[in-house]
């Protein structure tokens, strides 16, 4: 017998440093049985579960959905469905507002599809690239490794969706309406990533055979028409030309040249002017709409969706130690469009992001926005629907010990990220100026939260938010100045910085 062999039963009943001790486990079982509020919360979370359970009834019932500031026209709730779209219905929401305006109608929805389609077709060009890129690297190496586990989610940035409008333009949704798997897109991404991961072993080989630049970029271009194929099949063919037609309203701002009667005319009229009274007695106008035969994506954009997808910043508020304000960040690693615009951000104070999200939409301009929506949001709850706010669940109260971290201290050690990207429609203030509650447009269709709406404390959104996304001409000219002209700082994908702006979901 070994001295090791021998040496083994004399320490197994030992407890090693640092194990949890069986007397102790007794003690605190005792202790936790002896309490009544312990007993108490127990009964009430093991049937209802956590945040039900949690949710103070005295302080939920205090936030009201009524605005001082608050957008008329915004358009039904869109719905992402079982996908992680968040971010470029965000974008589609804030993009259709000048459509509506432009056409004066109370609703428009663009084709999160088509968008989509785009989106994967370039996320697996760029992830290719990558790979051909870090071909010399190890296969543990952590950029590789990062590269192929990222893949093709879903998730992205309004960045991303500005590119994608950039290049590719917009449709109107019924031009590429959703499918089966836009809807639910975990077995197409599965089988995408199978697809992109195949190819990029295919790659890895050829340069270890030593195959050249041109050689691998050939490589890549076989790969990418399996791509296409497999989109097409799953979200069907991206429209090159469209007819589009739509009914519009009188305050249309499109030129009467434009514009053509919807016949029959009204009672004694030949054109668009007012003619004979209803019923009611409300002057009746002529039916107007707009047809465009034969259009292309590009053209639609710049026709009927004025929007300029370069006009755009994004401000997030990360405090923290080596994360100072006044600068902007770009994301490595992360960039979908190769060609396009680079993925950056610009850490601001929180009062100076807020302050540019209430002054856009005074301006009546939608603002897009992220946040960690899931941090103490009792979504199942239904007397409470759509209240975000701090003291709307008191989690501490509950367990009975401390739970709370600054915002920091969350960013340093993971516990935070801006996971969801929704719209600021509204904002109610206090007799300062500054934020008391945000009306939020989400993506999860018109019967989640309250008729597809957040109200989102300003306490919450500070803990838990801090992404805006305004126009240029909301955000002050020093700042714009750090946005135009200064060298970004590059932070990896895994450092605290890069895990706090995560992709939306």
């Amino acid at each position: 017998m070994s001295e090791n062999e021998t040496q083994g039963p004399a320490t197994a009943g030992a407890a090693a440093a640092g194990a949890i001790d069986a007397a102790w486990a007794a003690e605190r079982g005792a202790a936790f049985a002896r309490s009544r509020a312990n007993r108490v919360a127990r009964n009430a979370v093991t049937s209802m579960d956590v945040m039900p359970a949690a949710r103070d009834i005295s302080r939920m019932r205090t936030y009201a959905s009524v605005y001082e500031v608050s957008l008329k026209r915004t358009g039904k709730p869109t719905n992402q469905m079982q996908s992680g779209r968040c971010w470029l219905f965000s974008a589609l929401n804030v993009a259709r507002a000048t459509t509506m305006e432009l056409l004066d109608v109370d609703d428009f929805e663009l084709s999160q599809a088509y968008g989509m389609f785009y989106d994967k077709l370039e996320k697996a060009n760029s992830t290719l690239e990558r790979v051909i890129n870090l071909r010399d690297r190890p296969l543990d190496d952590r950029g590789l490794d990062f590269v192929l586990d990222e893949g093709m989610g879903d998730g992205g940035y309004y960045n991303f969706a500005m590119n994608l409008i950039r290049k590719w333009g917009v449709v109107p949704k019924d031009a590429m309406p959703e499918t089966a798997c836009s809807k639910n897109s975990a077995q197409m991404d599965r089988q995408l990533n199978r697809l992109v991961r195949r190819g990029a072993s295919l790659i890895l080989v050829k340069a270890a055979e030593g195959a050249g630049m041109g050689e691998l970029r050939g490589l890549k271009r076989e790969v990418m028409a399996d791509v296409y194929q497999m989109l097409a099949i799953c979200l069907g063919e991206p429209p090159r030309t469209f007819d589009f037609a739509c009914a519009v309203g009188p305050a249309c701002k499109l030129g009467s040249d434009r514009l053509v009667d919807v016949l029959p005319l009204p009672k004694g009229e030949a054109t668009d002017g007012e003619a004979d009274a209803d019923a009611g007695g409300k002057p009746q106008k002529a039916r107007r709409m707009v047809r465009d035969r034969g259009i292309t994506p590009l053209e639609f954009l710049k026709r009927y969706v004025p929007f300029d997808p370069d006009d755009y910043v994004e401000l997030v508020s990360i405090p923290g130690q080596g994360r100072p304000f006044g600068k902007a960040y770009h994301v490595e690693l992360i960039d979908s469009v190769e060609g396009g615009k680079p993925l950056l951000f610009l850490n601001v104070e929180q009062e100076v992001l807020e302050q540019a999200a209430v002054t856009s939409l005074k301006a009546g301009v939608p603002v897009g926005m992220a946040c960690d929506v899931m941090q103490d949001f009792p979504r199942g709850i239904k007397d409470f629907p759509g209240v975000l706010a701090t003291d709307g669940v008191d989690l501490e109260g509950l367990f009975g010990m401390r739970l709370g971290l600054d915002r920091a201290t969350m960013a340093d050690v993971r516990e935070t990220s801006l996971t969801h990207a929704m719209t600021f429609q509204g904002v109610e203030l206090d007799g300062h100026g500054r934020p008391l509650g945000w009306r939020v447009e989400n993506s999860w269709g018109k019967d989640a939260c309250k008729d597809g709406y957040l109200h989102m404390s300003a306490d919450w959104f500070r803990t838990f938010g801090g992404e805006v996304i305004v126009r240029r001409e909301f955000v002050p000219k020093d700042l714009l100045a750090v946005w135009d002209d200064s060298e970004p700082v590059d932070v990896a994908p895994w450092t605290a910085m890069g895990v706090a702006l995560s992709p939306r979901l």
